[in-house]
C-alpha cells in the first residue's frame, strides 16, 4: 500500500468537514483521485516519504526538530500572558517591549515563515500517516 493510499482516507474525511457544498467535495474528491498517479502526486508523496524518514530517524536532533520548532512557537504565543502582566504595572514598558517584538518578527525573512508552515505541515501529515499505519500512537 502506497503513502497516498494511506492517506486518501483522512484527506476525505478532511474535505468532508471543510467544504460544506456537496458538489464542490465531490469536485474535490475527483480532484485528488485525478492526482493519483500523475508526476505531481509522486512528488508530494516523495516529500511525505522524506519527511516520515527524518520523523522516525534514531538521531535525536533530526526527528525532534520540527516538534522542538513547534514548541518554540507556542512558548512565544505563551508569552502573551507575562506581557499582560507587564502591561498591568508598566503600560509603557508592555508597550516598548511588543514594537520591539514586531519589529523583530517583521524584520525575519518571509522564507523563514514557509518554513514553519511547511514543518509544521509536514510533521502533521506524518504524525497521521503514523497513526494510520500504527507505528505512532
Amino acid at each position: 500500500m502506497s503513502l497516498l493510499e494511506t492517506l486518501i482516507g483522512p484527506i476525505t474525511s478532511i474535505i468532508d468537514k471543510v467544504i460544506p457544498d456537496k458538489e464542490a467535495r465531490a469536485k474535490a474528491k475527483l480532484e485528488l483521485l485525478a492526482l493519483e498517479g500523475t508526476q505531481e502526486l509522486k512528488q508530494i508523496e516523495a516529500r511525505l516519504s522524506a519527511i516520515i524518514a527524518e520523523a522516525q530517524s534514531r538521531d535525536p536532533w533530526t526527528s525532534r526538530a520540527r516538534p522542538s520548532f513547534l514548541y518554540v512557537m507556542y512558548a512565544l504565543i505563551l508569552f502573551s500572558v507575562p506581557m499582560g502582566v507587564i502591561a498591568a504595572f508598566d503600560p509603557i514598558a508592555a508597550r516598548a517591549i511588543g514594537e520591539g517584538m514586531t519589529r523583530y518578527l517583521a524584520a525575519l525573512p518571509e522564507a523563514l515563515y514557509a518554513l514553519f508552515g511547511t514543518g509544521y505541515l509536514g510533521y502533521t501529515a506524518a504524525r497521521q500517516w503514523g497513526k494510520v499505519k500504527g507505528v505512532d500512537q
